[in-house]
């Protein structure tokens, strides 16, 4: 494709002339469509905030987009919603959302791949858009997009913290309030090289709101909304707060699961084998139609069988 820029125009950069003009690319792809010198001005590689003055003769190849790694898995997934733009899944506790070093399959973007036949491509390549994550051990609601463009406005979103998002945890302790709000820094642990913390020279602003859901003596149940969201986030803020959520392998529990006493209920806390944190609801505007949308998910069973035995036993 050539395109011409008009002799009479306005001097403009020619990234945003192009997304002005190539109306299905986003600015971000049209940069790396030029920095990787697949749009070329006067026959020339130039950087995408070349001024254009009038006369230029812009040559643009689009490549198709190729497939990218991880390789599609045969996955079986929980779908909330899906169309054309974005899918919405409830991601089960232990699985990984995106390949890295440990875990190179059976994650959730190797399970997208298979499962949807109609990715347009995200930055030029064949795969789902990832714009939220959930920790391995955290089940719940995630979303993910399909294009370029619901990538963009989904991530924009998420960047701003427009979502909503509603999480449900079994944390150690009876919280004197009913409800309240956490906030403070958040970077990466002074000496613990895995874990983040409020103690951390440098870091992001985190805030969490809290409403106390249930009360069963040693163990509470508590609804969190996200005002942030940070990377251990509620996992960081209840543990410094003083009320470390149930099952957590990483942020300690100061000795509060040895203190139980209850063989039953020691026994479902260990089968859990990860922190009892479930992201219970999300609500977006969808990118394209501009509607909101919102979709919730039960608590899966494990986190269910905990709660179940407390509110039938000790509540």
């Amino acid at each position: 494709m050539i395109i011409t820029f008009p002799l009479d125009s306005e001097s403009i950069r020619l990234d945003h002339f192009l997304c002005r003009e190539l109306r299905t690319e986003t600015r971000s792809a049209v940069q790396r469509l030029i920095e990787s010198g697949n749009i070329r001005v006067n026959d020339r590689q130039v950087r995408p905030s070349l001024k254009l003055k009038g006369g230029e003769r812009i040559l643009v190849e689009i490549p198709e987009p190729v497939a990218a790694e991880p390789l599609p898995e045969s996955i079986p997934l929980e779908v909330l919603y899906e169309d054309s733009d974005l899918i919405v899944i409830n991601k089960p506790a232990g699985m990984v959302v995106h390949p890295a070093a440990g875990n190179s399959s059976g994650t959730l973007v190797n399970a997208l791949l298979a499962h949807c036949s109609d990715l347009s491509g995200i930055g030029g390549e064949l795969r789902p858009g990832i714009v939220h994550r959930l920790d391995k051990g955290t089940s719940g609601v995630m979303v993910a997009a399909k294009n370029d463009h619901a990538h963009q406005v989904l991530s924009a979103q998420f960047s701003v913290h427009s979502t909503k998002r509603i999480y449900q945890a079994l944390v150690y302790g009876n919280p004197p309030l009913d409800s309240g709000k956490l906030e403070g820094i958040i970077g990466r642990h002074p000496t613990e090289r895995l874990r983040l913390s409020g103690l951390a020279q440098h870091g992001k602003l985190a805030v969490t709101r809290w409403r106390v859901c249930g009360r069963f003596g040693r163990i509470s149940l508590v609804e969190l909304r996200l005002e942030t969201g940070r990377t251990h986030q509620i996992r960081v803020h209840m543990t410094e707060a003083g009320f470390p959520l149930v099952g957590d392998p990483l942020y300690p529990d100061g000795g509060r699961f040895n203190n139980i006493t209850d063989v039953r209920l020691r026994k479902l806390i260990t089968a859990l084998g990860r922190q009892a944190l479930h992201a219970r609801t999300l609500g977006f505007v969808h990118p394209v139609t501009e509607k909101y949308l919102e979709f919730s998910a039960e608590l899966p069973p494990d986190m269910a069988d905990v709660l179940e035995y407390l509110e039938r036993v000790i509540a």
